[in-house]
């Protein structure tokens, strides 16, 4: 008899291999025939930020993760369109950009949403699971409206009658909850909390309107059958795969690092977030006169707040005054990336040091935001490879790749620290030992817990699953936590390094994750929300421990 954990193992395959099929295929109708294989494998998957998918009540934490990271509005829409960047920021269509997930949709009529595909095959993976999660809570909800004598229940009459209205009041709206939580299988009280998370300001009753939506298009697939349709663009289909985003994006990074006299000049790559380096480094000197805090955490913890806009603003004003540049992105691959310069640096009153180098040798820093998934190979991949401009070839000298993430955690609570020896590709046999210049060590006595072992890189947070994450932790396999780029990252830098030779072979190579969540406790999934202020003390603890190695190195290196 099979384990549930080679069940959900099979269920992940099926899933991965159903959507490259769907893809090549070019369209599908997910609540149809064709659509049927991704269905069921996410019903025998039953991934965590899913909830109780499985069940007959509707899922509604898994409901408002899913809604950040699409597009307003895509539960009014019968027509889905998976698309390459095409050109739609030259027309009249306005950008809709969904809060949790950097990505370009445009609602072309009242029917059809496209949604923009620039970071790979990820981004579609992570766009088709939440679309089948959304489509089977669809269907959930008619199974309550149509009454046995396939009659409409009144809870649903009430509701449509209540959402053609352009205000409604208290008694009314509270009444409308009454007849949604009976439509969904849930209390007053939990659908109250679904209402305030998903309000915005132009748009305070949106989940009433998104709840109709849902049902009022499951009822005319049941009724109809008038499928809702997914689709893949010609362009989107002979584009992906094929590196051009990354390309764009690296090579107008070599430009400015050229344009800026830095090229040949020594670089420390770290991927990581927009904010902590650039803090690390000016955050105390530039607001010096403005705030008075005990301690940097406490000044970090500050500057996350959604009310210090203007605080950040004067550190990136004073940033960009004292060696920092930043190159927005204009390829689509929706990474932005920050040079920093440490020749034009004043680090008196930091804990680090470069006045002993010849400003040659001083160290350029280049930051770039997070990748998604297979987007980390594609964008380091094209990173490393030499620059031709010229007449001449450009080989980059890098001296070390720092990757900083969020992960979920096997062991432990959020924003507690993980340090891989190895990463694993899950649902295959690829795997990817190195050597992690971190060790638990470093990280020990600051407060947080620290777990060292081998990483498994998912295909997607979605596919989360507790059978299989807990084969990975009991198992030998000692895994302490997933994410999604670490192979990616570590399989572009070991072909450039060790295969393809163009960057130095003793590169040195820096793996540090914070916990985002622990999909194996209830409770504490990512659907359960965000980190808040319990992000800021891992991720500047991992930034200045990065810092610290980077100039610690170069004052090695130079005294031998």
């Amino acid at each position: 008899m099979k384990s549930r954990a080679q069940e959900s193992t099979n269920a992940i395959e099926r899933m991965y291999v159903t959507m490259r099929h769907l893809f090549s295929r070019g369209f599908y109708k997910p609540m149809g025939i064709s659509g049927e294989a991704l269905r069921e494998s996410l019903l025998v998957l039953r991934p965590e930020i899913y909830g109780s998918i499985a069940e007959s009540k509707s899922e509604l934490n898994g409901l408002i993760y899913v809604l950040d990271r699409l597009p307003e509005g895509i539960e009014q829409c019968k027509y889905i369109n998976l698309i390459a960047d095409e050109g739609y920021r030259q027309s009249h269509f306005k950008p809709i950009i969904p809060p949790k997930r950097r990505r370009n949709c445009y609602r072309i009529d009242p029917e059809q949403m496209n949604i923009e595909i620039t970071r790979g095959r990820s981004d579609i993976y992570d766009v088709l699971t939440h679309l089948t999660f959304l489509f089977i809570e669809s269907h959930k909800i008619a199974d309550r409206i149509l009454l046995d004598d396939n009659k409409i229940s009144h809870d649903w009459a009430k509701l449509e009658a209540n959402i053609q209205k352009s205000k409604l009041t208290l008694a009314e709206r509270e009444a409308t909850f009454i007849h949604i939580g009976n439509l969904l299988g849930r209390t007053f009280e939990e659908v109250l909390g679904a209402y305030k998370a998903l309000a915005t300001p132009t748009l305070p009753d949106r989940f009433i309107h998104i709840i109709y939506w849902l049902g009022k298009l499951a009822l005319n697939e049941r009724v109809n059958d008038d499928k809702r349709t997914i689709t893949f663009s010609t362009v989107l289909r002979e584009r992906i795969g094929h590196h051009l985003h990354g390309e764009i994006w690296a090579e107008h990074i070599k430009h400015i690092l050229l344009k800026n006299g830095l090229l040949e000049r020594p670089l420390h790559i770290i991927s990581a977030n927009m904010h902590s380096v650039m803090n690390s480094l000016f955050a105390e000197k530039a607001l010096a006169k403005e705030v008075e805090v005990s301690s940097r955490v406490e000044l970090f913890e500050l500057l996350s707040l959604p009310e210090s806009e203007p605080l950040r603003k004067k550190v990136k004003e004073y940033a960009h005054k004292h060696g920092m540049i930043s190159v927005d992105d204009t390829s689509g691959t929706n990474i932005d990336v920050q040079l920093f310069d440490t020749a034009k640096i004043d680090f008196t009153d930091t804990p680090y040091e470069v006045h002993h180098l010849e400003k040659g040798e001083k160290p350029v820093i280049l930051v770039m935001d997070y990748a998604f998934g297979e987007q980390a190979f594609e964008t380091i991949d094209e990173l490393l490879k030499p620059y031709h401009k010229g007449g001449k070839t450009y080989f980059l000298d890098v001296l070390s790749i720092s990757i900083m993430g969020k992960a979920g955690i096997l062991e432990g609570e959020k924003g507690d620290l993980m340090i891989p020896t190895a990463h694993i590709f899950e649902g295959t046999a690829d795997n990817y030992p190195f050597h992690n210049e971190f060790t638990k060590a470093d990280f020990e006595g600051n407060g947080l817990k620290v777990f060292e072992g081998s990483m498994i890189t998912v295909l997607g947070t979605s596919l989360q699953n507790k059978d299989i994450l807990k084969f990975f932790l009991h198992s030998t396999w000692n895994a302490v936590g997933l994410e999604m780029e670490g192979v990616h990252y570590q399989k572009a830098i070991q072909s450039a390094s060790k295969i393809r030779k163009s960057i130095r072979e003793d590169v040195k190579v820096r793996y540090a994750y914070y916990a985002s969540d622990n999909p194996l406790e209830t409770g504490s999934t990512l659907a359960s929300g965000g980190l808040g202020t319990t992000g800021v003390k891992p991720t500047y603890l991992i930034t200045f421990k990065i810092l610290e190695q980077i100039f610690n190195k170069v004052r090695a290196h130079r005294q031998s």
